[in-house]
C-alpha cells in the first residue's frame, strides 16, 4: 500500500457524522469566522505601489511594526491600528508617491489621458485616472461618492495651484491615506448555495486570493473575474488559481509566507559582535535570509518535493558572501548558483542554514534555548511559555567557568532551578543538537577547547547531531500540521476558529494524501468553500469606511 494512502481519521469520522458527506471527498461544513479588517503589511503596501505605478517609484518611509499574534504578523495585522503620528507618515509617504506618479515620464505611462490644459483642472481626465487607479488601490471599483470626492479634490487643488497634475497628485494622496486602501476590509454576502450561511463577496475573494498567492493587490484579470461573478464558481476559482500559480509572482508570494512563519523580519534588527564574528557582515546577513527563501521556493514549487524534505535536503543556493561561511567553493561570486552540500557535511535542512542559526542566537554567542524555542514555535506550532521575570541567568552566562565549558554543561547547572526545568526540557535538547554552529552560524566542533556533544531527542526520536534532528523533524507529524495551520491563518488573516476544527483536520488529511505538496495544499485552500465562509457581522462590528512588469494602472488602460 502506498505511504500516501490516507487512513480514516477521527476528524474525518466527525465530518461524516455531521455533514453526511463522504470522507476525503466533500469538505466539512463550517460557518467560518468573522470577516477581517486588517492593515496592509509593509511588504503588501510596497508591492501594491510597485504593481500599480511601476517599479521606479521610490517608497521612502517608515512603517509601524505589527504585533505577532499566534505566530504570524499576518494575524496581528487584524488588530493593528494607525496612530496619529503614523497617519502623518502615511500622508507624507502618499504625497511623495503621488508627486512621482504625475512627474515627467511616469505620467505618460500611468495617467490614461491628457488634460485639455496642464494649467487647469480637467474633470473628465481626472475621473478616468481616479477610476482606473482607485480600482487597484481599493481592490474594487470606487463608489460614485468615492469617485466624486477624489475628482473634486484633484479639481479644486488643480485650479488653486494652476496645475492639472499637481491637483491630480492631491487626489491620489487622498486615496493613499484612505482606510479603504490602508486596510483590507472584507465584505460579505449570503451564500446562495447554503441557506443561512454567508461568504465573502467576489472582490473580497479576489483580495484574499491575491494576497495569499502574490502578496499584492489583485490584478485586472482577477478583479474582472470578481466583477463577472466567475469567482463564485469552482471553475472560475480554479482558472484564476492556475493562472496565478503559473506566474513568477508565486515565488515571491510563497517567500512572503515563509518570511512571516520563520520570523525573518528580525533580520532588519540583527546584530553580531564584530570582534567575535568578523565574518558576519551586512552582505552575509542579507544573503543568509535570501538563501533560505530561495531554497524553500525551489524545493517546494519547482521540484514540488514533500514539505517535510525541507528538513533533510542538502540542496540549496550559494552566493559569494556565503561561500566562506559554508566552506564552499563559489562558482559565481557576484550572483547566486545552485549548490548541494556533500554527504557527511553538517548542513542538511533549512534549520542548519546560516539564517536560522544566526537569527536565533545572541549577538556574541549561540543559544540552544532560542534555537530550540524557534523549532518548537515556528516549525511545530508549539507555544513555549514566557520565562519568569526573576530568573537568574548567571549560571548559563558564565562562559569563563573552568568546569562548565560548554553550553550543555552550563544549561545543566542553570536548569536545576525548578522554575526553568519544565520548559527547558522542551527546548534545550533541540537547540543543543545545533551547538556545532556558533552564534553566527559558522561550524565548529569545540567550545572553549571542549568537544561539543550534539546528541538529543525530539518527542521520543533520538539523534546525534543537527542532521539527525532534521530527520526527526521530517518524521514528526506536528511539522506538516503546523505549516497547514500557519498557511491557512496567513491566508485568512486570522487563526482557525473552533467551528473550523473539523475543516482543519480535513485539510491536514488532504495535505497528507498529496504527499505533502505545498502547491496542492494551496489549491485545496483556494478551491474550498471554507476559505471564503464568514459569519454575519455582529451588532457591535465596525468597519473602515500588457505584462507583469507593467504598472497595473497602465495595463488597465489597454484592457
Amino acid at each position: 500500500m502506498s505511504k500516501h494512502v490516507k487512513k480514516l481519521s477521527v476528524a474525518c469520522l466527525i465530518a461524516v457524522t455531521f455533514t453526511l458527506s463522504g470522507c476525503g471527498e466533500s469538505e466539512p461544513l463550517t460557518e467560518g469566522g468573522e470577516p477581517q479588517l486588517r492593515r496592509l503589511t509593509e511588504q503588501q503596501y510596497r508591492n501594491t505601489i510597485r504593481d500599480v505605478f511601476g517599479s521606479n517609484i521610490i517608497i521612502a518611509g517608515r512603517f509601524d511594526p505589527l504585533e505577532r499574534i499566534d505566530g504570524l504578523l499576518a494575524v496581528g495585522a487584524s488588530s493593528a491600528t494607525i496612530t496619529p503620528a503614523a497617519l502623518e507618515r502615511y500622508e507624507a509617504l502618499g504625497r511623495s508617491i503621488a508627486l512621482q506618479v504625475v512627474d515627467g515620464h511616469n505620467r505618460k505611462v500611468i495617467v490614461p489621458c491628457e488634460p485639455v490644459s496642464n494649467s487647469a483642472s480637467d474633470t473628465a481626465c481626472a475621473e478616468q485616472f481616479v477610476s482606473t487607479v482607485g480600482r487597484f488601490l481599493f481592490r474594487r471599483p470606487l463608489t460614485d461618492a468615492e469617485q466624486s470626492l477624489y475628482v473634486k479634490i484633484a479639481g479644486s487643488a488643480g485650479d488653486t495651484l494652476g496645475s492639472f497634475y499637481d491637483g491630480l497628485a492631491y487626489g491620489l494622496t487622498g486615496m493613499l491615506v484612505s482606510p479603504k486602501f490602508l486596510y483590507v476590509n472584507e465584505t460579505i454576502e449570503p451564500d446562495p448555495e447554503a441557506r443561512g450561511l454567508h461568504r465573502l463577496d467576489g472582490y473580497s475573494k479576489a483580495t484574499r486570493l491575491s494576497f495569499l498567492l502574490w502578496n499584492t493587490t489583485p490584478d485586472n484579470a482577477l478583479l474582472s473575474a470578481a466583477q463577472n461573478g466567475e469567482l463564485g464558481t469552482e471553475k472560475g476559482l480554479e482558472t484564476q488559481f492556475n493562472r496565478m500559480m503559473a506566474s513568477s509572482r508565486i515565488e515571491h508570494g510563497l517567500e512572503s509566507f515563509f518570511e512571516d512563519m520563520l520570523e525573518f523580519e528580525r533580520f532588519d534588527l540583527i546584530e553580531k559582535d564584530p570582534v567575535i564574528y568578523p565574518a558576519f557582515v551586512l552582505d552575509v546577513a542579507d544573503d543568509a535570509k535570501e538563501q533560505t527563501l530561495r531554497t524553500l521556493t525551489h524545493l517546494l514549487l519547482e521540484e514540488e518535493l514533500d514539505y517535510r524534505d525541507i528538513f533533510t535536503s542538502r540542496k540549496t543556493f550559494i552566493s559569494g558572501p556565503l561561500g566562506p561561511i559554508y566552506r564552499a567553493r563559489v562558482e559565481n561570486p557576484t550572483g547566486w548558483a545552485p549548490y548541494e552540500f556533500p554527504e557527511g557535511s553538517p548542513w542538511a535542512g533549512v534549520h542548519t542554514h546560516l539564517s536560522f542559526q544566526a537569527l536565533f542566537s545572541h549577538p556574541g554567542k549561540s543559544s540552544p534555548t532560542l534555537r530550540g524555542q524557534a523549532v518548537r514555535e515556528h516549525l511545530l506550532c508549539q507555544k513555549i511559555p514566557e520565562p519568569p521575570g526573576d530568573v537568574d541567568f548567571s549560571n548559563f552566562n558564565d562562559d569563563a567557568n573552568p568546569i562548565n565549558r560548554t553550553a550543555r554543561q552550563r544549561l545543566s547547572v542553570h536548569n536545576q532551578e525548578a522554575s526553568c526545568a519544565g520548559c527547558h526540557k522542551l527546548m534545550d535538547p533541540i537547540g543543543l543538537a545545533m551547538e556545532q554552529f556558533d552564534g553566527a552560524g559558522q561550524f565548529r566542533t569545540k567550545e572553549n577547547d571542549t568537544p561539543i556533544d550534539t546528541s538529543g531527542e525530539l518527542d521520543g526520536i533520538t539523534y546525534t547531531n543537527a542532521v539527525g534532528l532534521g530527520q526527526a523533524l521530517h518524521d514528526n507529524p506536528s511539522a506538516p500540521a503546523c505549516v497547514t495551520n500557519r498557511l491557512y491563518a496567513y491566508a485568512a488573516g486570522r487563526s482557525p476558529v473552533n467551528s473550523e476544527r473539523q475543516w482543519m483536520g480535513f485539510l491536514e488529511e488532504k495535505f497528507a494524501g498529496t504527499g505533502y505538496k505545498i502547491p496542492e495544499l494551496l489549491k485545496e485552500i483556494v478551491l474550498s468553500e471554507a476559505f471564503y465562509r464568514v459569519l454575519p457581522p455582529s451588532l457591535d462590528t465596525t468597519s473602515a469606511d500588457a505584462s507583469e512588469t507593467q504598472p497595473l494602472a497602465a495595463k488597465e488602460e489597454k484592457s
